[in-house]
């Protein structure tokens, strides 16, 4: 495994996007909320497009209005 090279960012996500990172954590074993961000962070750089996630029309943010 590579080293370590974790850094403290300030995130801000709605309440049910929280409980979700925790029950994923509590579900799968990780150590934390963090954990499972990073978990969804790296599927999203090695096994999606850019284009599938950020592209308005398949955009899937709940809590906007766009």
């Amino acid at each position: 495994m590579p080293p370590k090279n974790l850094i403290q960012l300030s995130v801000e996500v709605e309440s049910d996007q929280a409980e979700y990172l925790k029950k994923m954590a509590e579900e799968y074993g990780l150590a934390d909320e963090s954990k499972a961000l990073r978990v969804l962070l790296d599927y999203a750089i090695v096994d999606c497009e850019a284009e599938s996630i950020y592209d308005m029309r398949n955009m899937r943010c709940r809590h906007c209005v766009i």
